[in-house]
């Protein structure tokens, strides 16, 4: 029987520390300048950067717990808690999303004086750090999806302030108090949209369904196309945690001479081709008559 473990790549801690300094005191300024200016717009972007918060810090505490040495009860160590914590922080996020959007509503019949100018600098503000956010994980996103969401996350949010900078030059320049609740829905449309994600995501990871980007199928024809594989059985892929996958599987092989390297040489492929991090392959005895060569690459 043959196992592969993967540790990941060195940690971002500094990365996320600084990351999280900023997204939190930029939430609480542009909470208070956007009551200050009587902006929902800025009200719902100051939401739509908590959500980033949550993301950074459900990413660091995935990247901490997969530290976690196992113990003999938790034998997969604290890996699972990132998933629940995308569960918990997708419905926090949709009751969020509701107030917002009701109070936008409301406004469209009761609109309020917004300072526009005001928005604008505080809109500006959050996309320099959400963009200065983004740069500290460009070097990691591509060896490391963990990092590339956040990366994306918070490149994605830069773009959503430029809406918010948009509402403020409109309220300027023609007066219309409406624009202000129109971004804040588009807004919290926005927000809602990778909210049901992540709600459907950690659900189905949750629940030990196989990660949205490894294909099942994939995976299996790629084990029936090993040389010396006979059948394939007991194929199970989960997720571990928001960042590390595994697999277990029944490998039938015709003279059952499947060894330590050719069973390592398939969990490597296993990680590079899928990024199933922890394999468990159980070598079983098939056909005697089904004859079997393993080759020179497979020693390797």
């Amino acid at each position: 029987m043959a196992h592969q473990h993967d540790h990941g790549p060195a940690t971002y801690d500094r990365a996320f520390a600084i990351g999280l300094g900023l997204n939190v005191s930029f939430v609480l300024v542009e909470v208070f300048f956007g009551i200050l200016a009587g902006s929902l717009a800025l009200v719902a972007d100051a939401g739509h950067n908590l959500s980033d918060v949550l993301a950074l810090v459900l990413a660091w505490g995935a990247l901490a717990l997969s530290r976690r040495t196992p113990t003999a009860r938790r034998t997969y160590g604290f890996r699972r808690s990132s998933i629940l914590a995308a569960l918990a922080n997708s419905l926090i996020l949709l009751v969020v999303i509701g107030g917002v959007t009701w109070e936008a509503i409301r406004r469209f019949s009761e609109p309020a004086q917004v300072d526009g100018g005001l928005v604008i600098i505080v809109a500006a503000v959050g996309v320099a750090i959400n963009g200065a956010t983004a740069l500290l994980f460009a070097a990691g996103r591509e060896r490391d999806a963990n990092l590339r969401a956040a990366f994306l996350h918070m490149a994605s949010d830069a773009v959503v302030s430029l809406g918010v900078v948009a509402a403020g030059i409109g309220i300027v320049t023609t007066g219309w108090l409406w624009l202000d609740p129109a971004i804040s829905i588009a807004v919290s449309v926005l927000i809602l949209l990778g909210t049901l994600a992540l709600l459907r995501d950690s659900l189905n990871l949750a629940l030990d369904a196989v990660p949205s980007g490894i294909d099942p199928d994939a995976v299996r024809a790629y084990l029936m196309a090993v040389p010396g594989v006979q059948e394939v059985h007991d194929l199970h892929v989960w997720a571990m945690s928001t960042t590390e996958t595994a697999l277990t599987v029944h490998l039938v092989a015709g003279d059952g001479t499947m060894d330590d390297a050719f069973l390592a040489h398939i969990s490597d492929e296993l990680d590079d081709r899928f990024e199933i991090h922890h394999a468990t392959i159980q070598p079983e005895r098939g056909d005697p008559d089904y004859q079997y060569v393993l080759s020179t690459e497979h020693r390797q």
